[in-house]
């Protein structure tokens, strides 16, 4: 398992914006907007009930208010987004213009392009 973090981690780490993305039957997804690394300890997603930072707040707050927007699904998903590791695609496939991919469901990255093991259909879109 701790290996299989490993490999994951191997793959997204070789993922840079404006690559391109394809499904597993070769159909084009997208290009890759954002690239997130996963955090194994980032277990939950909750909503922040404490009054927003002033603006004499510190920079590691701002990081961390601006850092809670992505990425933008439900708390649960978000969640597991966060902990394995995530890229945000811009494509045509979704409403909203963007659809996220989990770390697990990278094929390959080779070619300039990243190779997905997954329908298009079946990734998750930005809210």
């Amino acid at each position: 398992m701790e290996q299989q973090g490993t490999d994951q981690q191997a793959g997204i780490s070789r993922v840079t914006t404006g690559m391109p993305v394809v499904d597993v039957t070769g159909v084009e997804v997208g290009t890759v907007d954002l690239v997130q690394r996963g955090d194994p300890n980032a277990l939950t997603v909750q909503a922040s009930t404490a009054p927003t930072a002033d603006p004499g707040g510190s920079l590691d707050e701002l990081i961390e208010s601006a850092a809670a927007e992505e990425p933008d699904v439900p708390a649960d998903l978000a969640a597991r987004l966060l902990r394995t590791g995530y890229l945000k695609v811009s494509t045509d496939h979704a409403p909203t213009g963007a659809v996220y991919v989990l770390a697990d469901q990278i094929a390959a990255v080779a070619d300039g392009r990243v190779r997905l093991d997954v329908l298009a259909a079946s990734l998750p879109a930005e809210e």
